[in-house]
């Protein structure tokens, strides 16, 4: 690249730190990463990518926050993680190529954002999946164990101090554990349940061979694969195919005293359905960090379920996830500006 040659304007849209602004521009100088740290809502946590809704911009400074993102070629984030912002800016700017979106199922804010069929041919749209894979996958393996080794049942006689009985535990190794979607995520759960010793199912649609699974399960199979297995791992994005897949079908063919355990998204299990299978035995425990409705309504008796562990949607998140998406970001850009394919491109039919 030369002096003269401009480069590709990508526009920060989120509050991300002026290092990894820079550590960007230094993995791809192509890119000039435009910014105004002053325009953000700040975080209140890491990888708190919509701000602080508390911090409330000025009709000025809102102006200016939007002049800002529809110069943009490309977009680090959804504007405020906010679907309708994303649908203005698109609209605003016919020179807006590539949009990253933060999470790793972003897949539903784009679809949320309701553009047009030539919109979604115009603009490419991507997403941080995989960089979440190895702390949703640790969560996965610490609910399977949590119901293994009987945790509501050690936490009771704790509380009451009492010494009860030995009784025997399951141990992983002993184990079938199915994981439903082998992508990043899944494929990171899939390399530690079998590190651990256990037998490692899976299903994806290709049909291929996954590093640590023993088993690919086509997913027409799942109802018929669920009666031998002792634990199921759910991965799977929101869409309208994955809907309810695990539902009253599935958990009524399960292997008695399954253990489930959901880091995907909440609408792929029917709740219904498993507090019915959760109150007659058929699974035995239940770690969940998603919900069909986010926050889980306070009247939802999964809050109080004695074999339920409920996680607010925060597994996912690591004091690491902005430098893991700001290098997956700079990695992309650099495919897109060698005429390379990006990694993690939303299907803006099924929207994953």
């Amino acid at each position: 690249m030369t002096a003269s040659t401009p480069r590709l304007r990508a526009v920060v849209a989120t509050d991300l730190s002026e290092r990894l602004c820079q550590e960007i521009e230094r993995r791809e100088p192509r890119l000039e990463i435009v910014r105004d740290h002053r325009l953000y809502r700040p975080m209140r946590w890491p990888a708190d990518w919509g701000g602080d809704p508390a911090r409330v911009r000025s009709a000025e400074e809102q102006a200016a926050f939007e002049d800002l993102v529809d110069s943009a070629e490309v977009l680090f984030s959804i504007p405020d993680a906010d679907p309708a912002a994303l649908a203005r800016t698109v609209r605003a700017n016919p020179a807006l190529r590539w949009v990253h979106v933060m999470a790793a199922g972003g897949g539903a804010q784009v679809k949320a954002a309701g553009l047009s069929d030539e919109e979604l041919d115009r603009v490419t749209f991507t997403t941080s999946a995989g960089v979440h894979g190895s702390t949703l996958a640790e969560f996965a393996v610490l609910g399977v164990l949590a119901g293994a080794k009987d945790l509501p049942r050690l936490q009771r006689s704790q509380h009451a101090r009492t010494w009860d009985d030995r009784w025997t535990m399951r141990h992983l190794d002993e184990m079938t554990v199915l994981v439903v979607g082998l992508g990043g995520i899944g494929k990171a759960a899939a390399q530690r349940f079998a590190a651990f010793g256990a037998t490692v199912w899976g299903t994806n649609r290709s049909g291929r061979a996954v590093e640590g699974v023993d088993r690919i399960v086509p997913v027409d199979e799942l109802v018929t694969a669920v009666s031998d297995v002792d634990a199921i791992v759910v991965t799977l994005p929101g869409t309208d195919g994955t809907e309810h897949l695990i539902g009253e079908e599935v958990l009524r063919a399960a292997k008695p005293g399954v253990i489930l355990a959901n880091v995907g998204r909440g609408t792929v299990v029917d709740e219904s359905a498993l507090l019915g299978a959760l109150d007659d035995g058929r699974v035995s425990y239940a770690a969940l960090d998603v919900f069909e409705t986010e926050p889980l309504p306070s009247r939802s008796p999964l809050w109080d379920h004695p074999r339920v562990l409920v996680s607010p949607h925060t597994a996912a998140l690591s004091t690491q996830e902005d430098v893991r998406i700001a290098r997956l970001f700079a990695d992309n850009a650099r495919r897109l500006l060698d005429g390379e394919p990006l990694r993690n491109v939303v299907d803006t039919v099924e929207f994953y």
